[in-house]
């Protein structure tokens, strides 16, 4: 279990300064950026990142994101695990967390922005998939894949943040799919050593890779091609998210502004590096993440739209769930 997760809660515990602990060890690029945050906001950010991140480390079996050392712990059905995080979710969710700080942070965040119980639902959804060895077929049911554990959690950020307009809220789970696409890209090789395959079974069909094969030093071209598809599939929706930072507050602006720049060049250089980015993960420096930074401030502080181009109707958008749910 993570460390967020397991530590007992005393009368004096500081939540915020456990949700920043799991934050700086879980995601080096979304800690950078949750660093612009107004005070309010970061606070925020930071607890309901706890949250998603505890509930991927009980799925997976981490710690912050990272397997522990040493032998591992008695295993628990991974259904059960699930079952265990809803039933905590909802309490949490009706203000009843129990000690665990992971819950207790989601229920001060759901309480203070009325986060609806659906989207925490919705984001556990995408966890149940990987539970159920879903197998993705088509880039659509990548897409799907990707709204659930990654656009939800756009939209829970966004309402953080006070957006509650429909066209805002619709882009920042454009965001999130964004994001979970360069994931998806960069991770294609330690995700198939562990059994898991995001990548449409079409397109491996089509570049003659079998599921069960993907390991193989054989197919390496062939992934990379696959790889920097999913990086073209991002890109309308790295697009579309940009148009919606002009809607936001200007601290929060530049936060997501430089979260978008970040994450969108870590499947560029996925691109870049070709063949090699499938041995080693890539990442982005340090002196790249202050240059963006400086970049978004240019976004954040400068000049707005008056009128945002509507959303593109090519892009997929999810049919279960409304981006806009429990808003305004």
């Amino acid at each position: 279990m993570s460390g967020v997760s397991t530590r007992a809660s005393g009368a004096g515990e500081d939540l915020e300064a456990i949700a920043e602990e799991a934050i700086a060890q879980g995601s080096k690029s979304f800690a950078a950026a949750a660093r612009l945050f107004s005070p309010d906001t970061r606070r925020d950010a930071v607890m309901l990142y706890a949250w998603c991140r505890h509930c991927d480390d009980v799925i997976d079996g981490q710690e912050l994101g990272h397997r522990p050392d040493g032998p591992a712990p008695a295993a628990e059905d991974p259904a059960g695990r699930l079952e265990r995080l809803t039933r905590q979710t909802l309490r949490a969710a009706e203000g009843r967390p129990g000690p665990e700080p992971a819950f207790r942070a989601l229920a001060s965040v759901v309480r203070r922005h009325d986060l609806p119980v659906d989207l925490l639902l919705d984001h556990i959804e995408g966890f149940r998939m990987d539970v159920a060895g879903r197998r993705y077929e088509t880039i659509e049911d990548t897409l799907d894949y990707c709204h659930h554990v990654a656009g939800v959690v756009g939209l829970m950020m966004a309402r953080i943040m006070g957006v509650r307009d429909r066209p805002t809220l619709a882009r920042a789970a454009d965001l999130g799919l964004a994001f979970q696409l360069s994931n998806i890209a960069r991770d294609i090789l330690p995700d198939a050593e562990v059994g898991r395959v995001y990548l449409p079974a079409r397109w491996l069909a089509e570049a003659g890779i079998e599921a069960a094969e993907m390991t193989q030093p054989r197919h390496r071209a062939g992934l990379s091609r696959l790889a920097q598809r999913l990086v073209e599939r991002a890109e309308p929706y790295y697009a579309s998210a940009r148009i919606g930072v002009d809607a936001l507050p200007r601290r929060s602006a530049w936060a997501v502004e430089t979260a978008r720049r970040v994450y969108r060049e870590i499947g560029l250089r996925v691109v870049e590096r070709g063949e090699g980015a499938l041995e080693t993960r890539v990442s982005t420096s340090k002196a790249d993440k202050i240059g963006a930074v400086a970049r978004a401030a240019a976004v954040a502080f400068g000049p707005r739209r008056k009128d945002a181009p509507p959303r593109p109707a090519t892009l997929w958008t999810h049919e279960g769930t409304t981006p806009w749910r429990g808003g305004a």
